[in-house]
């Protein structure tokens, strides 16, 4: 058992050092032509269509996702299909991109012909210079191959992560180029938590009926009893006029008892910070986060025009996978 693991482990790495010494050489892929073909997709008034069969055809998807997420608008376009009708999803100002390793696959004959009567630019990516695609296209991106990962040469492997890097190459000089930003990259990721950074406010986190506060006058005992509860780890003092005067968290109590004061003697404005943090229900939820871990707090009091309106914990903005 144990020489089969080791030889196992054996096979493993020696895929994956050859594909890492294959994917070491991809910047002599980035020439003129790289550039000049990545110019036109990103001067493109449509979409970029990628198309491909097989593994390719996989890769092109992976490749339609990464640009429609990054600021490129973009579609999938199987090279079989679309000889069968799903040639009319290319529109007047569409750029068509290829993926074939060989570039001399059946299904991309037969389309390409067809493409470039339509009049669409053509660029592809492919690892045969001179075969079809290679020769017929009026962009080439030239990604050479010395071999793939497994023993007989044969299953695409080395090809692919090749392909995969240079769209993922080409996906990202797009993205830089039209100055995509995070803010960017949130609004079109609305479901997931980065996405939520950019969106979620404050007021969408916290609970407003949970509103703890006691005013400067009260007595430590009740003071104990608001914080415990409403259970966020912390009450406000309000003056008369509901006018916000300080803050008092469970630490403070402890601290209080720590220093052997007197509990039957004070009241909440002997032990309450005179400066909380605030932050307005408008903002966004992450700046609340930030301001958190900054000052080491679990709680920060909510400003409504000004007026206390409650207080937002991290449990709150971490419940929504915001980190």
């Amino acid at each position: 058992m144990k020489n089969i693991i080791e030889k196992l482990q054996q096979y493993a790495l020696e895929a994956i050092e050859t594909e890492a010494r294959a994917v070491s050489s991809l910047p002599s892929v980035v020439d003129d032509g790289f550039g000049s073909a990545v110019a036109v997709l990103a001067g493109v008034k449509g979409r970029i269509v990628v198309s491909g069969v097989g593994k390719s055809a996989v890769i092109a998807q992976k490749m339609v996702a990464t640009l429609n997420s990054t600021g490129s608008s973009a579609l999938f376009l199987h090279s079989a299909d679309a000889v069968h009708g799903d040639m009319g999803m290319i529109g007047h100002d569409d750029a068509v991109l290829f993926i074939s390793k060989s570039g001399n696959t059946d299904e991309v004959k037969r389309l390409l012909p067809f493409v470039k009567k339509m009049g669409n630019p053509v660029i592809s990516i492919v690892s045969c210079r001179d075969s079809f695609l290679g020769t017929h296209s009026d962009y080439l991106i030239y990604v050479p191959v010395e071999r793939e990962a497994g023993p007989d040469n044969l299953a695409p492997t080395t090809s692919t992560t090749l392909h995969m890097v240079v769209c993922d190459a080409i996906a990202m000089a797009l993205s830089r180029c039209r100055n995509f930003t995070a803010e960017d990259f949130g609004r079109i990721h609305p479901g997931g938590s980065l996405g939520k950074r950019f969106y979620m406010r404050v007021e969408d986190v916290f609970d407003r009926t949970n509103r703890p506060w006691v005013s400067e006058n009260e007595a430590i005992k009740n003071v104990i009893i608001t914080i415990s509860s409403h259970r966020l780890g912390a009450t406000v003092v309000l003056g008369p006029e509901g006018d916000l005067r300080g803050i008092i968290t469970d630490g403070d109590v402890r601290r209080m008892v720590e220093n052997g004061k007197d509990i039957n003697t004070l009241q909440a404005r002997d032990i309450m910070s005179c400066a909380p943090k605030t932050v307005d229900m408008g903002a966004l939820a992450v700046d609340a986060l930030r301001m958190m871990e900054a000052n080491k707090i679990t709680s920060v009091v909510v400003l409504n025009g000004g007026q206390y309106a409650g207080l937002i914990h991290i449990h709150d903005i971490m419940r929504e996978g915001i980190q």
